[in-house]
């Protein structure tokens, strides 16, 4: 799978398909439509990858604009987007069972920590992968 945005530091992985993840591996998923992500992404987004910093159980919070997970920081949230877009802040509490909470240490990433995208749960999953460049 080839990685078009800035938030991940590799461009090239390889993806075993239909793997459900596990804590800080990288997953790949596809995403909700939401006008925000058609916007951006178009119609057919491809798939997303992210690093898995919270799985079922973990307790995602927010101090300011900054999202921990089991009081850990893992991300910083911005208001609005590059364009100027309005960015609604993500879920917070526990990670409901099947789901995971995806994000990347990038200033930019658009992961978990917004409602676009929020929990990402298996159906969503394509599989797990790990970057070759």
């Amino acid at each position: 799978m080839i990685n078009a945005s800035e938030s991940l530091p590799n461009w090239a992985f390889l993806v075993e398909k239909r793997v459900q993840p596990r804590l800080r591996q990288y997953a790949f998923f596809r995403v909700r439509e939401t006008p925000l992500i058609r916007a951006h992404f178009g119609d057919h987004p491809q798939p997303f990858g992210k690093l898995v910093y919270g799985v079922a159980g973990d307790l995602v919070t927010r101090d300011g604009h900054t999202v921990l997970v089991n009081g850990s920081p893992v991300a910083v949230l911005k208001p609005v987007s590059k364009r100027g877009e309005v960015l609604a802040a993500g879920p917070v509490g526990r990670v409901p069972p099947g789901c995971y909470f995806l994000a990347t240490p990038h200033k930019d990433g658009f992961d978990s920590r917004y409602a676009d995208i929020g929990w990402v749960c298996a159906p969503q999953i394509v599989g797990t992968g790990v970057p070759v460049l």
